[in-house]
């Protein structure tokens, strides 16, 4: 979509202009793995109107791959007013002017399964299950399992604007557990299935190999089945205790609808096994724009997953990714450069508890800077 940033703080009808910006969840995260230095593709339809042309000119420019985007000539590209208040507060506003959009339209007679079925991950999230009974099947019909099926990341992404019908909580039950990696919030966790307990999580979507847990700018935590395993289930616990982060593997092919692509896991991986718990605390960050954030951590952890980086490594990277979001305008902001992410993921438990990031520290700085802040 194309996003309308207010121009100073306030209740919409307050705000005197508006600054033309994208957003859209999924292409987020292309756009932030693509500046990352991964391959990224991008899997929508927008319309053959001006907005369309801004969307495809913006998110190419960011290194996506917009070959399988298609124009609609019959339908408008979606738009969408907001406020600047976080999401999670009673201040936020945000209108949706999407109801039979280009990408409302979109269906598995308008995707063809071969625009995703290169790549190592396809990203998914729930917004997209919300806009219509087609866009609906669409996810149904992407999430299915199939043989050589990319690992399908799902983001929950619950947004009440769009659900009127009450079928949200089950809708996106079902999705989520028919993917391979799941990401959710505990507030929106909490506002479908009335508990963000990782645990009763877990028994909610057995399905995935990985859940992540995200709460806030606090923790985010990842149960993880990384193979079979004789034996009764169980969760074997561990929390960021420093150490160095896990080697890096093949780096990143092609990702679609948001998406991109990781680790050659293809389909379900039908794991029983007990499940692994890694708890990572977020660092603390002033914070500029809240939203965008959740994206960007999307982006962090399956950068880490093409990476091939363990689970810690994987959350500090989703963190890292976050905070560059939230010390920036908009929903989108330059991703730290490898090398110092890297570095940063790799510190001690103590040293990582007292990182403390503001506006800027994604481009200014050195090791010594970053010793500074760490103090």
């Amino acid at each position: 979509m194309v996003t309308f940033l207010p121009s100073r703080p306030g209740p919409l009808a307050d705000v005197p202009a508006f600054t033309r910006a994208i957003g859209g969840a999924e292409s987020n995260v292309a756009c932030t793995l693509a500046a990352a230095g991964h391959r990224a593709r991008w899997v929508s339809r927008v319309g053959t109107d001006g907005f369309g042309d801004h969307l495809l000119d913006t998110v190419a420019a960011y290194g996506v791959d917009t070959g399988a985007v298609r124009r609609d000539p019959h339908r408008p590209t979606g738009v969408y007013f907001r406020t600047d208040a976080d999401r999670a507060t009673d201040a936020h506003e945000v209108v949706y002017y999407r109801a039979g959009s280009a990408a409302s339209a979109m269906s598995p007679a308008t995707v063809p399964y071969a625009a995703v079925a290169g790549a190592r991950i396809l990203h998914l999230t729930g917004i997209t299950a919300a806009l219509s009974a087609d866009c609906r099947a669409l996810l149904h019909e992407l999430t299915a399992p199939r043989p050589g099926r990319p690992l399908v990341s799902f983001d929950v992404n619950h947004r009440p604007a769009l659900w009127r019908d009450g079928t949200a909580p089950e809708v996106l039950r079902e999705l989520a557990d028919r993917a391979d990696l799941v990401l959710v919030g505990t507030d929106e966790a909490e506002r479908l299935w009335g508990t963000a307990d990782p645990a009763a999580l877990r028994a909610l979507l057995p399905g995935p190999a990985a859940l992540v847990v995200k709460d806030g700018a606090r923790t985010a935590l990842v149960l993880e089945r990384t193979a079979a395993r004789p034996g009764p289930p169980g969760v074997a616990g561990t929390e960021d205790t420093g150490g160095t982060p896990g080697t890096s593997g093949p780096e990143g092919s092609e990702g679609t609808p948001g998406a991109t692509g990781p680790e050659g896991a293809a389909g379900p991986s039908g794991a029983t096994g007990p499940d692994t718990l890694t708890v990572v605390p977020a660092p603390r960050v002033e914070v500029v724009s809240a939203v965008g954030a959740g994206d960007a951590f999307a982006a962090g952890f399956l950068s880490g997953t093409l990476r091939g980086l363990d689970a810690r490594a994987r959350l500090r990277h989703g963190h890292l990714m976050a905070a560059a979001a939230l010390t920036a305008p908009g929903d989108l902001a330059a991703p730290p450069r490898r090398a110092r992410a890297d570095r940063l993921a790799a510190l001690g438990a103590d040293a990582w508890g007292r990182l403390h990031l503001g506006p800027g520290w994604t481009s200014a700085g050195t090791e010594a800077d970053e010793e500074v802040r760490t103090r």
